[in-house]
């Protein structure tokens, strides 16, 4: 009987942990990140990153073009409506920009940032799925 019951008790003590992880992952402050690296048209590099919590999307573009004070045109997008649009600028010592907004999240996320340097038209397009 004893065995019996120990066994019932690590069985329960394994569900709940399981039932515990499988809820963070859900948007709960787990690390669920999704991460897109990628190349611009000449040469510069963009990452984004795209993170449920607490029913909203995080969502972070960094683009670097190794050149300070390079103005550039950024768009944001979750599921083809626009929720930033503004200017951003390189900065030292990396000559990269980053923008970070929260958005609202649903049961599909499409998430599609594009940037465009003023100076010489060169494009960034990122898409992540969250």
């Amino acid at each position: 009987m004893n065995v019996f019951l120990t066994l019932m008790v690590l069985v329960g003590a394994v569900a709940a942990t399981a039932a515990s992880s499988a809820l963070a992952g859900r948007g709960g402050g787990g690390n669920d990140a999704v991460v897109k690296r990628g190349q611009c048209s000449r040469g510069a590099d963009w990452a984004l990153k795209v993170k449920r919590d607490d029913g909203a999307l995080e969502v972070e573009l960094e683009v670097d073009q190794n050149r300070v004070g390079r103005r550039w045109r950024v768009t944001l997008l979750r599921n083809g409506t626009r929720f930033f649009r503004g200017i951003r600028g390189t900065r030292a010592p990396s000559g990269s920009f980053t923008v970070e907004r929260r958005t609202r999240a649903g049961a599909t996320n499409r998430v599609v940032a594009t940037a465009r340097s003023l100076a010489t038209g060169e494009t960034c397009r990122a898409v992540a799925t969250a």
